[in-house]
């Protein structure tokens, strides 16, 4: 490692730790955690020769490890080259040997950055803010389900298995903002915290939800890309403590029919970058025109952008239910059925709440999409619709695709994404997608042969 003085602290953060294992991560499409585990020693003199590589094909890749092919990624493979953030770093706490991680940045072999990888998509966004002079602030929250650890894993039953709570209990009641069904898993919840806590993640509020066995984490507020780095976290560490009591932990949109889904709701505002304040309100707490026109954005163009908040077939059957979830862009003053809430709060705290997006979604895109979206609508100049007072449930204006066929059609014919997102980066996610429907429509589903094995 060449002694510039950011790597002589890394060094000396890993000495001083006494660290055994180095954990490199990028994450795929899906949000998924992808790299490699080194020892420190390795890990060292990887950093200072360009030896951390994986091959660019990880980027073409499918939620289940199928890869597609275009004319950026071909059957060469190539490598691309990792760049450990070192920000990011942490300790692994449920390895037996020490082990650090660092989230890493991805750089072609011509030196350009990889602008389809999910964190490089994202920090080209917030530079689009940058070049105004505006900084975005988001604050995500996660729900997720809780399942029992049984069946065969590469069959599962039709139905998840819901858990069992630490009195014994099966908890299949719907127990939304219950303090004792937050003590049922207390010591689930008191390791992801102390968890967190060995990682680096500024996790706060935790509630229990509406649906069987759900539950939500709220993350900090903060900048995209740490904020974005610490969902990215959140969600491993999540599972892997469920892993550890006995249970999964599903961030599924829908895990079960007829019940709430898992949603991703993104907090964001925007301030001035040499001020600090909040752009969305003046001095005396009144809404700006740029709070107007960031809500328009996200109405235009919301639905261009839809298949980054729901990439799965599964995610539109929480999107079709009234249960919490929006099947529109209308906004409202603390109003829960409209896609995009505006919490009540003074001006610090002026901001609007995201309510599309899945928790299947991958942090970096779901929150580059939704900043995106309202950028557009801050340099356009745009007008919101009038806030909805009322339920949003029964209106047909400013909807929201229903399907994922309409999502990746409405995707491939928005140029303005494809030119601020990258090309490179929306047409492979979209052959990617393609790629995953086409699996899943070769599977037989459960109403097949419900309705057809023997009655056509």
């Amino acid at each position: 490692m060449p002694k510039t003085d950011e790597n002589a602290k890394i060094e000396k953060w890993l000495n001083q730790n006494g660290v055994q294992d180095v954990e490199i991560l990028v994450s795929d499409f899906a949000g998924i955690s992808r790299g490699k585990k080194l020892p420190v020693n390795k890990f060292v003199e990887a950093v200072g020769s360009g030896g951390l590589r994986l091959p660019e094909s990880l980027f073409g890749m499918t939620v289940d490890c199928d890869f597609i092919g275009n004319k950026y990624i071909t059957d060469l493979e190539e490598d691309v080259f990792l760049e450990p953030d070192f920000a990011t770093a942490g300790l692994v706490p449920w390895c037996k040997n020490v082990t650090a991680f660092f989230i890493c940045d991805v750089r072609k072999a011509d030196g350009e950055m990889l602008s389809m990888a999910p964190r490089q998509v994202l920090k080209n966004v917030v530079s689009l803010y940058a070049e105004r002079g505006w900084k975005p602030i988001v604050a995500p929250e996660f729900e997720f389900t809780l399942l029992a650890r049984d069946g065969d894993t590469d069959n599962p039953p039709a139905f998840p298995a819901p858990p069992t709570g630490k009195s014994g209990r099966l908890i299949v009641d719907r127990g939304i903002l219950s303090i004792d069904g937050l003590t049922e898993f207390g010591p689930l919840f008191d390791d992801v915290r102390r968890y967190c806590k060995s990682m680096g993640l500024p996790v706060d509020m935790l509630v229990q939800e509406a649906g069987v066995g759900q539950f939500e984490f709220n993350v900090a507020h903060g900048e995209p890309l740490p904020m974005a780095d610490h969902s990215f976290q959140f969600k491993r560490i999540m599972k892997w403590a469920a892993v550890q009591h006995g249970l999964y932990a599903s961030f599924m949109a829908k895990p079960y029919p007829g019940d709430f889904g898992n949603a991703m709701h993104i907090h964001q505002s925007v301030v001035d970058a040499k001020t600090g304040l909040n752009v969305f309100a003046d001095e005396d707490g009144n809404n700006t025109e740029l709070f107007g026109a960031h809500i328009a954005g996200l109405q235009k163009y919301a639905a261009a952008a839809m298949l980054f908040f729901a990439p799965y077939e599964n995610s539109y059957l929480r999107l079709s239910s009234k249960l919490s979830s929006p099947v529109n862009t209308h906004w409202g003053l603390e109003n829960r059925s409209v896609g995009l809430r505006v919490p009540a709060g003074g001006r610090a705290s002026r901001r609007i709440e995201n309510r599309i997006a899945g928790s299947d979604t991958n942090p970096y895109l779901a929150i580059a999409a939704s900043l995106v979206c309202g950028y557009l609508g801050m340099v356009e100049g745009g007008k919101p619709s009038k806030p909805v007072t009322g339920s949003a449930y029964g209106l047909t204006t400013n909807s929201l695709p229903q399907h994922i066929h309409a999502s990746l059609e409405t995707l491939e014919k928005c140029d303005i994404l494809k030119d601020l997102l990258s090309d490179e980066f929306v047409t492979t996610f979209l052959d990617v997608k393609r790629a995953e429907i086409r699996a899943r429509s070769n599977v037989l589903s459960s109403w097949d042969t419900k309705y057809l094995l023997t009655n056509v």
